[in-house]
């Protein structure tokens, strides 16, 4: 599972200085002794231990890091207050494999397209009331999510030594996950997952692939992960720090 907002764990708080810091704390499969302390794009905190911590030391662990996580969550508060809700008029920025672009809305009586040409995400409608226009959007993503989501499946499964084949997929707008894969190895991708960079769909496509061999998140699965892409923290924590601008509808 490839999650955009949520962790996994039970949910527990410390008191840092005036700020009461919620976090998620689930215990792992270990092959490391030390905590690892996540923060997810919106906000939520995991704290992820060796099987044997208690919630005490889990609580100690986040303490001796909370300088940084407040910090971070500062961040994510900032970024949200930037991000503008979108009205779908021409002059807003769109994104596409992780590039932006300019939206333009173009009224016609006869055609009815949404085209890429010089910069800018070209939305030609009869109607332009912006739940059309967002309307259009959505499915010209869905179909070059299609197209993209083939090729860089093919690509990463040629890779991987467990596959064999391209695996069962389709596409499902899903509010707290980028990717998932199912107990009957059927991945499911996030439309969104095409307006963000080449590597990060291949990080997404990797994960779910992943799970076909460890079907959790045990040290086995990343160790897997690493293998295959040893920079993946680098790649995920890209595309954690930009959620909010893909996501935003």
């Amino acid at each position: 599972m490839s999650d955009i907002q949520r962790p996994h764990g039970k949910t527990y708080a410390v008191q840092y200085g005036e700020r009461q810091l919620e976090f998620y704390w689930r215990a792992r499969d270990a092959d490391r002794h030390k905590a690892r302390i996540h923060v997810y794009p919106n906000g939520l905190v995991e704290v992820e231990t060796p099987q044997e911590t208690t919630l005490a030391e889990a609580k100690e662990a986040l303490l001796k890091r909370a300088r940084w996580v407040t910090r971070h969550l500062s961040d994510i508060e900032a970024r949200r207050a930037a991000v503008l809700e979108r009205q779908y008029v021409s002059g807003e920025t769109v994104f596409y494999l992780g590039r932006r672009y300019t939206l333009k809305v173009i009224p016609s009586s006869a055609e009815q397209h949404v085209k890429m040409l010089r910069g800018q995400v070209r939305v030609t409608t009869r109607d332009t009331a912006p739940a059309v226009v967002k309307a259009r959007l959505t499915g010209w993503y869905r179909e070059r999510g299609r197209e993209v989501f083939l090729r860089r499946l093919q690509a990463v499964s040629d890779r991987l030594s467990w596959v064999e084949g391209l695996p069962s997929w389709s596409i499902r707008v899903m509010k707290t996950q980028w990717g998932s894969c199912s107990p009957s190895g059927a991945i499911i991708l996030n439309p969104h997952l095409v307006k963000t960079p080449t590597g990060c769909i291949d990080y997404v496509i990797l994960h779910e692939l992943c799970h076909l061999k460890e079907h959790n998140h045990s040290a086995g699965f990343y160790r897997l992960l690493k293998q295959a892409m040893p920079n993946w923290e680098d790649v995920k924590m890209r595309l954690d720090g930009l959620s909010e601008l893909y996501l935003n509808e």
